[in-house]
């Protein structure tokens, strides 16, 4: 099992930053795959960014010219730093992790994770 903790999101105006924070602990192994991915009331669960085992990134569309994922503490933290926040970027967001990516396709998809966080919002005002 692989437990995950988030740290508080928060409110900001548009135009702000924010820097979410995601710990792994548990059966944490080398090949660890952290993604970040929202969501909105009445809307699916998307996809922010994700960080492979090897560093690779990738980011869901419009989202890395704002957003970046980083991950440290010997790869067992994944950091996801927004600026020039807007308020659609308003949401729930949730750290995830799988020990085995089927496949690089599954990335920023949600299937493709097996444990959750509990999720932190993040709002932003116009």
């Amino acid at each position: 099992q692989v437990q995950l903790v988030e740290s508080p999101g928060g409110s900001v105006q548009a135009g702000g930053s924010l820097r979410l924070s995601c710990a792994a602990s548990g059966t944490v192994s080398s090949t660890l795959c952290m993604g970040w991915f929202r969501q909105v009331p009445g809307k699916e669960r998307e996809p922010v960014a994700a960080i492979d085992s090897d560093g690779r990134t990738s980011y869901a569309d419009h989202m890395s010219d704002r957003f970046t994922i980083n991950r440290d503490n010997g790869q067992t933290t994944v950091t996801l730093q927004m600026s020039n926040l807007k308020p659609e970027d308003t949401g729930m967001y949730y750290c995830a992790a799988t020990r085995a990516l089927p496949d690089w396709a599954f990335l920023l998809k949600p299937s493709g994770y097996n444990y959750w966080g509990q999720g932190t919002q993040v709002t932003v005002s116009s």
